[in-house]
């Protein structure tokens, strides 16, 4: 199993503190994969004694995955995942649920950080901890995506009064529904998330 897939994306995407275990995964990385491009470029120097050798272009070559990775770290610094208080009131209102934590979507004009979201059949409810959420931007982003997936007719709405959203789960687990597109509503959803 490579190390990457330890960490990465399919398999901890949507889980509980997902943000901040991202956020760890990806300075470590960029700070080894720099690291590395500054031995070799090192190493070569004090061995030639002078910049002009292969160790130097091995070097700046492998500042391409190195300022790839500073650009991952940044992006996943800006967010912040579900604070622990939310993430356990929410956790009783879940069982039997399908959901997930710690989502960002993004598009041209904004993006959507998302604290948790539950699905069930075509219904996608979902909290925000941004009180200034744009919902109808997100419902046009998201629906356009999910309808390229060919789940037509969704349901989502998006909550910013942790409240109300632990009211609709309690609905939403009550709700009698065709629960067919659930799990491929939820990985489409993770794989169009940071």
């Amino acid at each position: 199993m490579k190390l990457s897939r330890l960490f990465i994306y399919d398999d901890y995407k949507g889980t509980k503190d997902y943000l901040n275990t991202q956020k760890k995964y990806e300075i470590a990385r960029t700070v080894l994969y720099f690291a590395i491009s500054l031995t070799l470029f090192a190493a070569g120097w004090i061995a030639t004694g002078k910049r002009e050798n292969l160790l130097t272009i091995v070097a700046v070559l492998g500042c391409l995955p190195a300022c790839k990775s500073a650009v991952d770290m940044i992006m996943f610094l800006r967010y912040k995942g579900c604070t622990l208080e939310n993430a356990s009131q929410i956790e009783v209102h879940t069982v039997g649920l399908q959901c997930g934590y710690d989502f960002v979507f993004t598009s041209y004009d904004k993006t959507y950080p998302i604290a948790h979201i539950a699905v069930k059949g075509n219904t996608i409810c979902g909290f925000s901890q941004e009180k200034s959420f744009d919902e109808q931007a997100f419902y046009k982003h998201i629906d356009t995506i999910l309808k390229k997936d060919n789940y037509k007719e969704t349901t989502i709405k998006i909550f910013t009064d942790l409240n109300k959203y632990l009211n609709r789960l309690e609905q939403l687990k009550v709700l009698d529904t065709d629960e067919t597109n659930t799990a491929g509503i939820i990985k489409t959803l993770k794989s169009v998330s940071l």
